[in-house]
């Protein structure tokens, strides 16, 4: 039976996307070694300026401060890590070397449910590893387990973007892509619940960059909710003003969240005075001026408007 012509051009539409992409990426996603007291770890790395700066995730580099970075033309060279934000599990290192041109950094938030996005990056050890998917959601909040000199605390995600995109070990700060090959997110698989991860890029994620560039660090304020954008009921709109707020998900015990007595199922309206409508909106607020300072939330609960006060903490050398 001879096929119609015309029932390939779905699939080599989509084929022409995806392989333009990575040739774009390929060669500007190094592959990084990364030396830890205990042994070794790998992942993936984003050449994103022109002077040796690699984006990457705060839980590839964990607490080295340098490795070796591989890229797909065969050259190497040692890195450093400039700085690490376990919060939004981004870090920046620097290599000592030539790198490839940087990347077109892209902004998640033109990100439409159902959108092609194309992740490159280096599973298991095999460089240079392309897959496609979609965007199966937008705005997640992801609690992570995360060790420390102490033990282990519970880290917050924010506004993650889900792809059914396959990653693996290795996938770690490698690229997230849309069609254009602008860089919309940097991979993670630190979740391990078999979902396909990445932190965005947008304002708030360019603002973290650029402090880890300059400061080495980012001074953090810490809530401790894991929350997800949801439709306000449109019975309730006329009332509260507002289409869309933050279903609380889960409050990290002990957190400032948990002591201000938020609670789960709560729908965070404002924060601050400002509508909540989205994880970004209410990470936009998690900066330096944050810490410490008495937040007032506004939530939901059973058809009552309540009003809380947290005072969110920073996130120190000690919990990072």
């Amino acid at each position: 039976m001879v096929s119609d012509p015309h029932d390939d051009a779905p699939l080599d539409a989509y084929s022409r996307v995806v392989s333009a992409v990575a040739r774009e990426l390929t060669p500007r996603v190094a592959a990084l070694r990364v030396r830890h007291r205990r042994g070794e770890g790998a992942g993936s790395a984003v050449a994103f300026t022109g002077d040796g700066f690699l984006l990457t995730n705060a839980h590839v580099v964990g607490a080295a401060t340098g490795g070796q970075a591989a890229f797909a033309d065969g050259s190497t060279a040692p890195f450093t890590v400039v700085g690490t934000d376990p919060l939004s599990d981004l870090a920046v290192v620097r290599a000592d070397g030539p790198v490839p041109d940087p990347v077109t950094l892209g902004d998640s938030d033109g990100l439409v449910v159902g959108q092609l996005v194309v992740a490159v990056g280096n599973p298991l050890g095999l460089s240079g590893s392309v897959t496609a998917g979609v965007v199966s959601a937008l705005g997640r909040s992801l609690p992570t387990s995360q060790p420390t000199r102490t033990g282990t605390v519970v880290r917050v995600i924010e506004d993650v973007i889900q792809t059914d995109a396959a990653l693996n070990p290795g996938n770690s700060g490698g690229a997230l892509a849309d069609s254009r090959g602008r860089v919309v997110g940097v991979n993670t698989a630190v979740a391990g619940f078999g979902l396909g991860l990445a932190v965005p890029i947008n304002a708030t994620t360019r603002r973290i960059i650029g402090a880890l560039i300059r400061d080495g660090r980012v001074r953090r304020a810490f809530l401790g909710l894991v929350a997800a954008p949801v439709p306000v009921p449109a019975v309730l709109r006329p009332r509260i003003g507002q289409d869309e707020a933050l279903r609380v998900v889960e409050v990290v015990p002990g957190s400032p969240a948990d002591r201000a007595g938020l609670r789960r199922g709560d729908l965070v309206l404002t924060a601050g005075g400002s509508p909540v409508a989205t994880a970004q909106s209410l990470q936009r607020l998690m900066f330096a001026e944050a810490i410490g300072r008495p937040l007032s939330i506004t939530v939901l609960r059973n058809g009552a408007m309540v009003d809380v006060i947290a005072a969110p903490v920073e996130l120190d050398a000690e919990h990072a």
